[in-house]
């Protein structure tokens, strides 16, 4: 069974534009402060709201940090690796 190129260009371009996140893990390494430091420092979050973010990697083990396109979400996770911090993508449906 051939699979029309129309069909097959639709699923490439949901793949690079679906909706996708930034999730940053639980570490043993960085202090509380710090993730705080780098959520205001990068994304430009308030206090509460970083702190928020990092009380949810402290006690859940991770936290979604941004939402949007994939190439927007590898480039905020190739800055919290320049940070020091272990962060993925993934899905926004997962």
């Amino acid at each position: 069974m051939t699979i029309p190129l129309e069909d097959v260009r639709l699923e490439e371009r949901s793949e690079v534009t679906g909706p996708w996140q930034t999730v940053v893990w639980n570490d043993p390494v960085n202090l509380m402060s710090y993730v705080v430091h780098v959520f205001r420092t990068y994304f430009g979050y308030t206090r509460e709201h970083a702190e928020r973010l990092m009380l949810l990697v402290h006690h859940e083990g991770h936290a979604v940090v941004a939402e949007g396109a994939r190439e927007q979400m590898e480039f905020h996770v190739q800055a919290m690796h320049d940070y020091g911090l272990w962060a993925t993508v993934r899905r926004a449906d997962t």
